[in-house]
């Protein structure tokens, strides 16, 4: 099969990004299939480009590069021009790439237009790849407040979903959403994948200023949506009751990043500490000598369907997981055994919860035990690769 790949966000193993659609890609190839992703330059990511589009191969995928900048620090109207840009720009190739199937992976949802190019004006097989659940989850947030942009999002958002052949999500949660709210079958979750080589495999750690399951760990975005604030003041907690032997780790970069630098310096919060971006492989040493791994959001609705990658890769490495939302991941982590759900607006709660794991190493070990099987069982990139191509390739026999 050509598959065209629409997303915005292409990273490797050598940025500090989630990988799925590299890993994903790389797998199709070896089977075959002839890929190629449609990408832009994401700051978190390790694709540079010197021209306005380049032409780029990472282990055979073909990656079409639009040097327009994406960044969690950019202003709110600048992130819009730059969805809308590269929304634009690649309808180009909507146009113009052979393609049996096109995938477009949202969020945001302006990626759906070089999508519904495809399928209308050159009939391709379109599949839509649910990663967040925009605009629902902007208008949930407030970032969509004027009431004629909700109506067109909501009917773009709609138009997308019916023009596909097929709509996968990345958990759970957005596949109930969706089936209940469009009345759609064709959906199924194919969550983020964890590269169980890659994180289960012991890394160096030479972090001299960190005890090995003395901290918890937080990697991505440190902002708002991120709920990095409760993060900050579980620190807080833990140094008011004598605790500062319990480091919270921030690994990442984002708009509060600053403010909270600063914060923990004006109050003296030793114990809070934050470390810049760094590549996937670099990062596996941090995470498999934490006590728990964070997985903090802001406690609204939308969030509760969330599938973020930390989540999977701190499975991977055989770390527990403490996350506060309600949906899917709170079932899954009580199901197996392997985290804790708690209030995303209690730090104090956290603090307690950080100070019984660390007196309790015999049950945390256990729960990381189960942790890595669990991973292995449900999340693994060649796994997960493979379901996604059986629809790909269910999709294309169809169409014959």
């Amino acid at each position: 099969m050509k598959i065209v790949y629409f997303y915005q966000y292409f990273a490797t193993p050598k940025g500090s990004w989630g990988t799925r659609v590299y890993e994903f890609a790389r797998e199709w190839v070896k089977e075959g299939h002839q890929v190629t992703v449609v990408s832009s330059i994401y700051s978190k990511s390790d694709i540079q480009a010197t021209k306005l589009i380049e032409d780029q191969y990472y282990e055979d995928i073909h990656v079409k590069v639009l040097n327009i900048l994406i960044d969690n620090k950019q202003s709110f109207l600048k992130r819009i021009w730059s969805f809308f840009a590269y929304s634009l720009l690649s309808s180009y190739y909507a146009l113009t790439l052979k393609a049996d199937v096109v995938i477009a992976s949202s969020g945001p949802i302006t990626v759906g237009l070089p999508g519904l190019i495809a399928r209308y004006l050159r009939g391709r097989k379109l599949i839509f790849e649910t990663r967040d659940l925009w605009p629902e989850g902007a208008i949930e947030l407030g970032i969509i407040r004027n009431a004629t942009l909700k109506r067109i999002a909501y009917w773009f958002e709609k138009k997308c979903y019916k023009a596909s052949s097929h709509i996968i999500t990345l958990s759970p949660g957005m596949t109930k959403n969706i089936k209940e709210r469009f009345g759609l079958t064709n959906v199924d979750d194919v969550t983020n994948a964890a590269n169980i080589d890659l994180f289960s495999t012991i890394a160096p750690f030479q972090a001299t200023m960190l005890k090995p399951k003395s901290y918890a760990i937080y990697t991505g975005n440190i902002g708002q949506v991120n709920n990095s604030y409760w993060l900050y003041n579980a620190a807080k907690a833990l140094k008011n009751k004598g605790r500062e032997d319990i480091v919270i780790l921030l690994i990442g970069e984002g708009q509060q990043r600053e403010e909270l630098e600063s914060l923990a310096e004006k109050e003296g919060i030793s114990n809070f500490v934050r470390l810049g971006l760094m590549p996937k492989k670099d990062l596996v040493g941090y995470i498999q000598n934490a006590m728990v791994s964070l997985v903090p959001l802001k406690g609204t609705p939308v969030l509760d369907t969330s599938s973020p990658n930390k989540f999977f890769e701190s499975l991977a490495a055989g770390v527990p997981v403490i996350q506060n939302t309600q949906g899917w991941m709170k079932d899954f982590l009580s199901e197996h055994n392997i985290g804790l759900t708690l209030n995303p607006d209690d730090a104090n709660e956290l603090a307690d919860r950080l100070i019984w794991m660390k007196e309790h190493p015999e049950e945390v070990t256990e729960m990381g035990q189960q942790a890595s099987a669990i991973a292995r069982e449900y999340f693994d990139k060649d796994f997960l690769a493979n379901k996604m191509l059986d629809i790909l390739k269910k999709v294309c026999k169809n169409a014959r």
